[in-house]
Order: C-alpha cells, then sequence, then structure tokens
C-alpha cells in the first residue's frame, strides 16, 4: 500500500524563496530510489510558515530503505558541503515529519 510522508517544516516568509531554491537544486535527487512515487513541495497561500514535502512510497520499506542510504545523506547537504565547503544556514525554525496512509475507500 502507498504511504505518504509529510516532512512539515516552518519557514518564516522572508526565506520561503531561498527554501524553494534549495529544493530546486536537488530536483530529481530522490527519483531513481526504489519504491518511490511522487515529490510535491506545498507553498503556503494564506499567512502560515508552514511548507509541506510531500513523498509518496510504494511501502514503509522502501521509505525507511532511502532514509537509511548514502543517497539520503548526499541529498540533503547543500553544493556548497559536497564540494567541501560550509553548510549554509538553516532556512526553517522546525520540522516534524507526518505519516499517511491513502484511506481505503472500498464498501463492504
Amino acid at each position: 500500500m502507498t504511504v505518504i510522508k509529510i516532512n512539515a517544516i516552518t519557514v518564516p516568509k522572508e526565506a520561503g524563496d531561498e527554501l524553494a531554491h534549495r529544493f530546486a537544486k536537488r530536483a530529481g535527487a530522490v527519483d531513481g530510489q526504489e519504491g518511490f512515487e511522487g515529490f510535491e513541495l506545498l507553498k503556503p497561500t494564506d499567512e502560515r510558515e508552514q511548507w509541506l514535502v510531500v513523498t509518496r512510497w510504494r511501502d514503509e520499506e522502501s521509505f525507511q530503505a532511502w532514509l537509511n542510504s548514502p543517497a539520503f545523506g548526499h541529498g540533503h547537504r547543500s553544493e556548497s558541503e559536497r564540494s567541501g565547503g560550509e553548510a549554509p544556514k538553516p532556512v526553517s525554525s522546525h520540522s516534524e515529519l507526518w505519516n499517511y496512509e491513502v484511506a481505503d475507500l472500498a464498501q463492504d
């Protein structure tokens, strides 16, 4: 069953463009991971400061395999860090991972 992982990231309004820019630089990094089904970065359109990183996975095992893979660590390092430089200042003040699955609406 497809599982959905949502990383709710609190980002001050003035830092939202930088967050989007950083994700754009990593676009496609997870695409080849076994069991990966999709990615969306959701930008708030109201007064909220929570951006949502929504990923879909074939199953929990696929997500955990990616989470524990070298690709995860590499993908979460900045371009500067990957070339031996310093990490940029974080743009978020908080994040939390939400876990969902698609509800079975089949009627008996």
